[in-house]
């Protein structure tokens, strides 16, 4: 089981970014009343945002990561890692952390990877930068996720199109030998490898001539093989049987109670899942739990920094609080972690 401590790491700051454009549900065309209805109510999504062609994730992660640098009044010179994750890449090749790494005129010495990875990628991005950083060779770093997955969606496909939002984010890590120790639990199944995919379009099952035709799946399910498949019920079983036992025992191997616990932040699939997880757990404080996803739909990787920054921004500034963060999704991929935020900085939430 990958269970780790972390020690000598904090974050000192978060920023997040959306696009400007609102999708309402209720505009949704492919919904009828009753649809939108119990979609609100259960999956708890009333709008989200949506990037235009010509913003990728890589340019929110950008604008967020400015902010961040700025209002933390760090050196450029001095950030040694960047680790961008994300599975909406600019390009095949090269990879867009080191684009991001020219970009941002961060030094050539630093160094720069890719991970791909969806809904449980915030959290694998911390242990491994903290990872790099508990060392002390490393002194400061940015981890940067999101994704722009509503590219991925065909509108006529009622099983995905309402549910994604776009977002960036960025977040700093620093050394601190002072710094309460990180407690992560990692885990993956890829038998549920079918449940969140996309057909083609890669080097398995490369662009065909009938890669973009659109299909009839069933009934208001129609898409192309390139874009996103979604099984819900795999992904509702998954979570049920898999998220709060991983977080039960990062709060075993850490030897904390849940009810030191000041927030709860997951990834933010759906208020079902999330709500069942909840409730899973015994977290009787709904107001320990926030929720981000009925302004911003399901934003991947980004949901957990996109929800502190747009919920928890006066919470977590100035303040030291302990929160458990869990990521869960595509893969099948999850964790969790146990951290102490103390005297973060928190940007506004950045539109473009």
């Amino acid at each position: 089981m990958a269970l780790f401590k972390t020690n000598n790491v904090s974050i000192k700051g978060i920023s997040a970014c959306v696009p400007k454009e609102k999708i309402c549900t209720k505009d949704y065309i492919h919904f009828n009343e009753s649809e939108k209805e119990l979609f609100i109510k259960n999956v708890g999504i009333i709008e989200r945002r949506v990037a235009p062609d010509k913003i990728t994730t890589s340019d929110m992660c950008f604008v967020a990561t400015e902010k961040l640098l700025s209002e933390l009044n760090w050196n450029k010179q001095d950030i040694d890692c960047l680790i961008f994750i994300s599975q909406s890449p600019d390009h095949f090749l090269p990879a867009t952390s080191i684009i991001l790494q020219h970009r941002l005129g961060l030094g050539k010495h630093v160094m720069a990877f890719d991970i791909n990875l969806g809904c449980s990628g915030y959290i694998y991005g911390l242990q491994l930068l903290s990872n790099l950083i508990s060392t002390g060779q490393i002194k400061k770093g940015l981890l940067l996720v999101g994704d722009k997955s509503t590219v991925s969606t065909h509108i006529e496909d009622k099983s995905t199109y309402p549910l994604f939002g776009d977002a960036g984010s960025a977040t700093a890590l620093e050394f601190d030998a002072n710094a309460a120790p990180i407690y992560f639990n990692l885990q993956s199944d890829g038998s549920g490898e079918e449940a969140i995919k996309i057909l083609d379009g890669a080097s398995r099952n490369m662009v065909r001539p009938d890669t973009f035709e659109i299909k009839e799946i069933e009934p208001g399910v129609k898409r192309s093989r390139r874009h996103l498949q979604l099984h819900g019920i795999d992904i509702f079983n998954f979570a049920l049987r898999e998220v709060a036992a991983n977080i039960n025992q990062v709060f075993q191997f850490a030897a904390v109670e849940k009810e030191a616990m000041d927030y709860f932040i997951f990834h933010q699939a759906n208020k079902l899942i999330n709500e069942s997880v909840r409730k899973k757990l015994k977290v009787l404080e709904k107001e320990k739990v926030p929720y981000s996803i009925d302004l911003f739909g399901n934003t991947s990787s980004a949901s957990i920094p996109l929800t502190m920054v747009t919920k928890l921004k006066n919470e977590l500034e100035h303040q030291h609080k302990k929160t458990l963060l869990a990521g869960f999704g595509v893969g099948f991929s999850w964790g969790s972690c146990i951290i102490d935020l103390n005297d973060i900085v928190v940007c506004d939430l950045i539109e473009m």
